[in-house]
């Protein structure tokens, strides 16, 4: 079977690679194709171990003028980009085929699931009530490795579909001619296309890129999925799903995330907004277009009639005349509000409500006059659509920095003449600002007179005022949550909630405290119980909290092990202080595609987390490249929503075990070793901060225009000040990976060796949080490759301590390798996930060129940068563009 479901993706990845070669000879010339093979060969062979192979590569690499390496480089990184374009399609194809197949397990995990919910008894009342509840909101963020251009992923889109019309059966030759033709096309126009941006994409255009991906694939799959969905719940419990059912929403960081992000302000913040519901008039009003012509009917009903005040030959378009009128309205409205002129708002919708009501009464007249199949046709669909999108498109959430609202309530204060909040106690603190949120009387006058160099005149504390005084100006609806990084203190919840109130925000963006170091995880419930345990508090919040558990920083700052623990604990803990207080507790996870910033396969990571943690509410970030992955075709995006929802009601319904306290004891001993290992080498050798500059390229990722955001949170220091994701980004593209398993492999290999092997086994059959743990530290160890990081090493640096460091790491990479494989009693890494093991088998040929000339390209531009104080390089375009191959081979890189 794995054969047959294989062979047409070896020939997806076979037809591609031949028309690039193709496109090369005809584009490039016979001589660089001729390279291109010779390299392909001996790429080859030194994947399977021939060390003259690889001698070879190196001397052909060292030989090439500058010139040369540009066409090369670019030729390997399209061909990863085809290998992932053909593995994303047959994900698609293989859905397609299990339909045609009764004998084939299904592709939906939600059918075996509610075959499981009906052996474990769970009730169809109480499976249809939860569905009911889910409450999944996914929330798009822009992604500083998100390496491709816009441009070559629609072709890329194009490719997609070439390859799915190859799968129609009945396809005369001259249709399959014609495929081909636009292949090539699309092949040859990829070729000629630059792959790198010459500028970096502003908030904005991140933000569009977002509003893209709801457009080309969620608009279509979000309505097919609730209807796949209502038709598995009508089977199983019995009853349609209500009208107002949206289990899955979406939110968006995009123009709102100013942390570490000077270019988003509150400007761009309200261009975004506006930005974001023109694009959803302009959606519905191509649906209501839509409808309006299909509902030519002629039956309605008396609720309708009577709304027209006579009858009418056409009643629903008729009806539907105003609504249409008013999404134009709308639609020009905040088109003007774009180009900085006023206009008439008075025909303007400003909440779902407003769009949804007309379309109710039309599905309640249609389905009076028993005209179901019409009711439940293009109008459900539309229904849905304003359920999940409401009149925003993508909620927009506002993260900023704690730092920033203390400065802005320091500012105040020192105003008012009460001193520097600042440095008062945090009880000082809270008692201040819970007598201020409760006063009715305004802190500050509307205009100040304060010299320019005071405080409250700051930059900074201007930029915070007029942020909270233009989400005052927005629909409620419009908004998200207000999520506050690098959270400590109750104190810091408390100051966002003042500043709202300040501005005059009439609902109050719910705000959404951010723990994300170890200490701070460590110290999330503690203030949260404060919190609950204020009066006040307690009032506002109304019984709903939401807590985010940060990935990242805590990786970087503890190493993958510990973080991963951390994490866990928090959650439990805020989970029983939620319960203990009555409160519905949503955990909002900020997750990446690497490991160390909580990458998983969905439906294992979700229902890895603690029991109790997700019950039927769940908010998860999805970053840059893995919107691609997981949504950039319809049927994949399809197939992820489903996982979501399975995910969560397994999670709900059925959680986990709660782990025993053998096993917390033995991740307790795992993680303080994994830590101490992991800060001893991170943080206390004197050579690594060189190291990593001199053999990684993360000095010179800082020059691709990948983000709008700085690769730093400040411009100068060290790890500390490093954002996460370039540190996990440089460290994977030598491969070695460094951050996911540094302190992970010591850690497991010292219980093993301490006799406590029987543990460990029972927590891998049993416990699904270690049994997630360890299946991502194995994926990870096995796209590490000691040699290639060694290739760099010594390609970049002969600082003898440098080396020394190399060899101690490159062995405590070979030391994790064994200790993984003596745990889980096999001989090679990937025993157990073939599909995976496959796809790196065809990408090393590809990835092992880009890597030894990546190194060489370092080497060459820093030559030039000793040589001449200049900022760029000749060798600049190629070494961006092997960055981007290397990303593009490896998939989850940040």
């Amino acid at each position: 079977m794995i054969q047959q479901i294989d062979a047409p993706l070896r020939e997806d990845v076979r037809l591609l690679g031949n028309l690039l070669g193709e496109t090369l000879k005809l584009h490039a010339g016979q001589d660089l194709f001729n390279q291109i093979e010779q390299i392909r060969a001996l790429s080859k062979g030194a994947r399977d171990g021939q060390v003259e192979a690889e001698k070879q590569l190196e001397q052909l690499f060292l030989s090439l003028e500058d010139a040369e390496i540009l066409p090369l480089t670019r030729a390997f990184t399209h061909f990863l980009n085809f290998a992932n374009i053909a593995e994303q399609y047959h994900v698609v194809r293989r859905r397609r085929q299990s339909e045609f197949d009764d004998t084939a397990e299904s592709p939906n995990p939600l059918v075996p699931l509610f075959e499981k919910f009906k052996q474990q008894e769970i009730s169809a009342d109480t499976l249809y009530q939860q569905i009911c509840e889910l409450k999944i909101e996914l929330v798009l963020t822009a992604h500083p490795t998100e390496v491709s251009r816009r441009t070559l992923i629609q072709k890329y889109d194009g490719i997609n579909n070439a390859l799915s019309k190859f799968d129609q059966q009945k396809l005369t030759p001259r249709e399959r001619q014609a495929v081909l033709a636009d292949l090539k096309q699309l092949i040859s126009s990829a070729w000629q296309t630059d792959e790198i941006r010459q500028h970096r994409p502003t908030p904005i255009d991140e933000a569009k890129w977002g509003f893209t991906t709801i457009e080309q694939t969620l608009w279509n799959a979000v309505p097919k999925f609730i209807r796949e969905l209502n038709g598995m719940v009508e089977q199983q419990c019995g009853q349609n799903l209500p009208l107002d059912i949206a289990p899955v929403r979406f939110a968006s960081w995009m123009g709102g995330d100013r942390d570490g992000n000077p270019n988003v302000t509150h400007n761009v913040t309200q261009e975004v907004l506006w930005l974001s519901r023109w694009k959803a008039a302009d959606l519905y009003l191509r649906d209501i277009e839509n409808l309006r012509w299909e509902l030519s009917i002629q039956q309605c009903s008396t609720e309708i009639s009577e709304a027209l005040g006579q009858d009418h030959p056409e009643p629903y378009r008729e009806y539907l005349r105003d609504t249409r009128s008013r999404l134009k309205a709308t639609r020009h409205w905040l088109a003007e509000k774009l180009k900085g002129n006023d206009a008439d708002d008075s025909l303007v919708i400003k909440s779902k409500d407003e769009l949804l009501q007309p379309l109710l009464t039309c599905y309640r007249s249609l389905m009076h006059c028993n005209l179901a199949e019409i009711a439940n046709g293009s109008l459900l669909d539309f229904i849905y659509r304003v359920n999940s999108f409401g009149i925003e498109l993508l909620k927009l959430d506002i993260r900023q920095e704690s730092g920033r609202h203390r400065q802005a309530i320091s500012a105040i204060t020192e105003y008012l003449g009460l001193g520097n909040f600042d440095t008062w106690t945090e009880q000082a603190r809270q008692n201040f600002l819970l007598q201020e949120l409760q006063s009715k009387r305004p802190l500050l006058p509307k205009h100040l007179n304060e010299p320019a160099g005071s405080l409250i005149q700051h930059p900074d504390v201007q930029e915070v005022f007029a942020t909270m005084r233009t989400l005052a100006e927005q629909p409620s609806e419009s908004l998200g949550a207000y999520i506050i990084s690098m959270a400590e203190y109750p104190s810091d919840v408390l100051a966002v909630l003042l500043l709202q109130k300040e501005a005059g925000i009439k609902h109050a963006l719910r705000v959404v405290p951010l723990f994300e170091t170890l200490k701070d995880l460590d110290g999330a419930a503690e203030t949260m119980s404060t919190l609950f345990n204020m009066h006040w508090y307690k009032q506002h919040i109304q019984g709903k909290h939401e807590v985010m558990i940060g990935y990242s920083d805590s990786a970087k700052d503890a190493g993958f092990m510990s973080a991963n623990w951390a994490q866990y604990r928090a959650q439990e803990e805020l989970t029983t202080i939620a319960q203990q207080h009555g409160v519905q507790l949503t955990l909002f996870h900020g997750r990446g595609g690497s490991i160390s910033r909580g990458g998983a396969p969905t439906q294992q990571a979700l229902f890895s987390q603690p029991p109790g943690s997700i019950s039927g509410t769940i908010r998860v970030t999805e970053q840059g490249e893995m919107i691609r992955f997981k949504f950039g075709l319809e049927e994949i995006a399809l197939q992820n929503l489903e996982i979501y929802t399975a995910a969560t009601l397994e999670a709900t319904l059925l959680p986990p075990p709660e782990p025993k306290q053998e096993w917390r004891d033995l991740m307790h001993q795992m993680t303080e070793l994994s830590v101490q290992v992991y800060r001893q080498t991170v943080r206390e050798n004197p050579h690594f901060v060189k190291y990593l500059r001199t053999v990684t390229p993360e000095l010179e990722l800082q020059m691709l225009p990948l983000g709008s955001r700085p690769a730093k949170r400040k411009v100068s220091g060290g790890i500390e000040s490093l954002r996460a994701i370039p540190w996990v980004f440089a460290w994977t593209q030598i491969r070695l990976m460094l951050p996911a398993w540094l302190g992970t492999g010591a850690a497991l290999n010292k219980v093993l060796d301490q006799g406590q092997r029987a543990v460990l086994d029972e927590m891998l059959a049993e416990w699904p949080y270690f049994q997630t743990l360890i299946d991502m530290l194995e994926m990870v160890l096995s796209k590490a490759d000691a040699h290639v990081a060694l290739y760099y090493e010594s390609h970049l640096t002969q600082d003898e301590d440098l080396k020394v460091l190399g060899t101690e790491l490159r062995q405590r990479l070979q030391d994790a390798v064994q200790t993984l494989l003596t745990l889980k009693g096999e001989s090679k890494l990937l025993s157990s996930n073939g599909v995976l093991d496959q796809s790196m088998k065809v990408r090393k040929p590809y990835l092992l060129p880009l890597h030894l000339l990546q190194a060489e390209l370092m080497k060459r531009r820093r030559l030039y940068l000793q040589q001449q104080q200049a900022e760029n390089t000749p060798v600049d375009h190629a070494l961006m563009v092997s960055i981007a191959g290397i990303a593009a081979g490896l998939r989850n890189t940040g």
